[in-house]
């Protein structure tokens, strides 16, 4: 008996997704200011985070903005990652 290969098809990425957004000049001092899709903005904000040492010690969920990322989050000390991505989102055209 011949076991059949089935072909795996790629997953296509939400071209939504991948579409390069423009940056608000407050995000663009952490991440630049050229236009770039959604997952590169996130990949960009966690190098600079990981870079600053901004993740909070105690709850890794948690990030403590320096004074470039509080202009991004809304004037907040401290949010969580989940949170991040939304106020992030207003930030990007």
């Amino acid at each position: 008996m011949a076991k059949t290969a089935k072909k795996k098809t790629a997953r296509k990425a939400n071209a939504a997704f991948m579409k390069p957004m423009n940056p608000s000049p407050e995000l663009a001092e952490v991440i630049g200011n050229k236009p770039m899709p959604r997952t590169e903005v996130t990949k960009k904000l966690w190098q600079y985070i990981k870079k600053n040492g901004l993740q909070d010690s105690k709850n890794k969920r948690n990030i403590n903005a320096d004074p470039a990322l509080k202009k991004v989050f809304g004037g907040k000390a401290t949010v969580s990652m989940f949170e991040m991505t939304k106020l992030v989102g207003k930030h990007l055209k």
